[in-house]
This record gives C-alpha cells, sequence and structure tokens, in this order.
C-alpha cells in the first residue's frame, strides 16, 4: 500500500515538536529547582555595629552559601520607626534598649538578647589633639558636635555630660555646632573639619585612626548595651535565629571584641 508523502511529513513534523515540547520542559524543571533559589535574610542594624557586622557576614555567608544577605544600617531610631511602618525585616540589632522596647511592647519583636556593649569617647581633630587631651578641656574646643536628643548617641551624650555637673554641660552646649542622627555623621562631621571634637561610640574612634581619642573615665561613661531581636512576622523564622547564634557563639564575639565592642559574661535575653 502506498503511503501519502504529505501524511509522513505530518506525522514527523509532530514527533519532532512533541520532542521539543519534552526538552523544553525539561530545560524549564531543571532551571526551577529549589536548590537553585536563594534565601534572603535582611538585618536592620544600629550604624555603629557596621564594620563587625560586614565582618560577620563574610563568614556568615560562608557556611550559608544560597542565602542572600543584606545589612542595613542607620540610627537606631530611625530603623525602628521603618521596622513599625512595615519594613521589610528579619532581624533588628538596636544601640539600646529604649527602642527595642518600644518594638516589644508593640508586638514587633520576638524576646530580645542583649549581645555586646560599648561605650562613649571624644574623638578630636589632629590639630586640635594638642590642647584637648582629657575631658575636662573639651570646653576649650570652639566646635562641637553631638547627637540629637531624640537618638541613642544623643541620649547616651545627656547622661555623660549630667554626671559632669551642670556648669560643665552648659559650657558643651554653648560650643555644639551640629546636632545628627547617628555617630557615624557625628565621626564625619569631625573627620571633614566641620567641628573640632565629637561625642561618639568607642568603636567608631576606634575605626577613624586618622583622629585624636579622648578617653571617657569609666565612672562617668554610660554603659551602651546592644540588644538584637528576630523580627515576629518574618518569613525566615530558622534563619534570622541562625544569624543570632551565629552573632553570639565564639567566632560573632570575637569579631565584635576585635571592632573595640565590650564582651558580655553571659548573653541573655531581656525581661519585659
Amino acid at each position: 500500500m502506498k503511503r501519502n508523502p504529505s501524511v509522513l511529513v505530518g506525522c514527523l513534523y509532530k514527533i519532532t515538536l512533541c520532542a521539543a515540547l519534552l526538552i523544553g520542559s525539561n530545560c524549564t524543571c531543571q532551571k526551577s529547582t529549589p536548590s537553585a533559589q536563594q534565601d534572603k535574610l535582611v538585618v536592620f542594624a544600629a550604624a555603629s555595629l557596621r564594620e563587625a557586622f560586614n565582618a560577620m557576614g563574610e563568614q556568615f555567608r560562608s557556611t550559608h552559601p544560597n542565602v542572600e544577605l543584606t545589612f542595613h544600617f542607620s540610627g537606631t531610631q530611625e530603623l525602628r520607626t521603618q521596622i513599625e511602618h512595615g519594613a521589610s525585616a528579619d532581624i533588628f540589632a538596636s544601640a539600646d534598649l529604649r527602642q527595642m522596647d518600644k518594638l516589644a511592647q508593640q508586638g514587633h519583636v520576638l524576646p530580645p538578647v542583649i549581645f555586646t556593649q560599648n561605650k562613649l569617647a571624644v574623638v578630636v581633630a589632629k590639630e586640635s589633639a594638642p590642647h584637648i587631651q582629657k575631658l575636662s578641656d573639651l570646653p576649650s574646643a570652639s566646635r562641637i558636635a553631638v547627637g540629637v536628643p531624640e537618638v541613642p548617641i544623643g541620649q547616651y551624650t545627656l547622661q555623660l555630660l549630667g554626671r559632669m555637673g551642670a556648669e560643665f554641660q552648659t559650657r558643651i552646649e554653648a560650643k555644639v555646632v551640629s546636632r545628627e542622627f547617628n555617630a557615624k555623621q557625628i565621626l564625619a562631621k569631625v573627620r571633614l573639619g566641620e567641628a573640632q571634637a565629637g561625642f561618639v561610640y568607642r568603636t567608631d574612634a576606634l575605626s577613624a585612626p586618622e583622629l585624636a581619642v579622648v578617653e571617657i573615665p569609666d565612672k562617668l561613661n554610660p554603659v551602651v548595651k546592644y540588644p538584637m531581636a528576630v523580627i515576629r512576622n518574618t518569613s525566615h523564622s530558622q534563619l534570622a535565629q541562625a544569624w543570632v547564634d551565629f552573632v553570639l557563639s565564639e567566632a560573632g564575639q570575637s569579631i565584635l571584641e576585635d571592632a573595640g565592642f565590650m564582651p558580655l559574661e553571659t548573653k541573655h535575653p531581656i525581661g519585659h
């Protein structure tokens, strides 16, 4: 029996088309396998943690290669406000307890844990250093930068000045030329010569070797406690907890100490 050539061609076309569709389908499936997808972790952290957390991030990525780790560093109060307004974050690391307490009271975070400590220091431009060698010399500066009262560095500075007495605080306030929203901005003002001196965290002072540092006596210096918490509505709770565990680990604490943070004898949850 003779076969119609057009029928044979049509059959071959259909076979070829089906094979192509099967191959294409297999390729699509391979591209969408879960192993090729990356998990995401977003950490909101106080600006003073920038150097330490970036160093931790390198180690964390080496053990979590499929994780896209993103940091947002800013003033603690600004970060807290962003979380209150629904910003996408998985972890919040604060430079003070008060801002964390506000989020906890509103139910935005799981129970926090204190993971490190810091202190204040005064950074001084090198040309002014011969005249400002100790805290009592600071009123001789003509331009001083401080934090606004609403942010942690501003609050801690006010505590320090209050311990120095009303007269000393008045003399310092008279020389303030700049009020900033985080310690990194204060540091920048002194680096740029827009201020002769500024109150920052000790870790910020250590990150700026081009500036002189005036140490503050322990009896006057407020202890800065840093709490961290997982955001309650995160969709990456296990990964977020893995980050918290890493920060509290020996490796994480070593990085913090190398950056100038004060070690904790114990890492413990905060009672509310």
